[in-house]
């Protein structure tokens, strides 16, 4: 089954506000930043001597980080095969990259230890996260582990109709059906797949912030994406009204990275 991964790619109408964001220049597009992920990557330990597989990789900011750790393997799953050049360069002979959907990777039943994916599951409805989970359960063995770094709504009380308000305001800017879920459903939703969730961790959602910009991008990087902004007045346009609604709803918004393992009776 195919899954909208809303990945950068050929579009004929408004691009998906990550991939406005790579297009402009920016590299981190995870909604806690290069600091939850590399958080991410310290719960998950030593991932020497591991098969690892990310899926949604695009262009390598988080593989770069993996494969200095010297997996037995790594695979990269990228629908998009226009971003796998530059995969491949980060990767430079010490992994391997897959052109296949998140739902049908075609690797093997049990083949992985690892399996990474960040920014992916909130761009899909239940029936895409659903589809994508089937498959990472698939392809673990069991005991293996899966780490997403997802956006998050709290508290896990959240009102029903706030969550549709964030939603819907969530839409207009990104131009996608973002749908992110609060800590608990998330791990619920894990859990269904025989998931079990082993640690959350929680960061602001401040993508768009001068701080984390410059955090994640660098000082030079961080000007090189204003000087962009500024220069494109639809853009910028765009990249503003993000900004506002992130501010609009931070106090119900957060990123959450989560390690779960697959159970050996699932």
């Amino acid at each position: 089954m195919a899954v909208s991964e809303n990945r950068p790619g050929p579009h004929t109408g408004p691009l998906a506000g990550y991939a406005l964001l790579r297009s402009l220049g920016k590299r981190v597009v995870r909604p806690g930043g290069a600091e939850l992920t590399r958080a991410m990557l310290t719960a998950l330990g030593d991932l020497s001597g591991l098969d690892v597989v990310e899926i949604a990789p695009g262009t390598g900011t988080t593989a770069s980080a993996i494969v200095t750790q010297g997996p037995r393997s790594y695979t990269g799953v990228e629908r998009d095969a226009l971003t796998t050049s530059a995969l491949k360069r980060v990767l430079d002979g010490r992994g391997t990259v897959r052109v296949a959907d998140a739902a049908a990777t075609g690797l093997g039943a049990g083949s992985a230890d690892v399996v990474v994916g960040e920014a992916l599951l909130t761009m899909q409805g239940d029936t895409g996260k659903d589809a994508i989970l089937a498959e990472v359960h698939r392809v673990l063995r069991a005991g293996g582990r899966c780490a997403v770094h997802e956006l998050a709504l709290r508290p896990d009380d959240l009102a029903d109709e706030v969550k549709q308000d964030i939603r819907r305001a969530l839409a207009r800017p990104l131009k996608v059906n973002a749908r992110p879920l609060t800590v608990r459903e998330w791990t619920v939703l894990l859990s269904r797949h025989g998931l079990t969730v082993e640690r959350a961790e929680t960061a602001p959602m401040a993508l768009l912030e001068p701080r984390r910009v410059v955090a994640d991008e660098g000082l030079p990087g961080a000007a090189r994406l204003a000087r962009n902004i500024l220069s494109d007045p639809a853009a910028r346009d765009r990249v503003r009204e993000m900004r506002r609604v992130f501010r609009a709803h931070r106090e119900s918004l957060a990123a959450v990275a989560l390690i779960a393992r697959r159970t050996a009776s699932s």
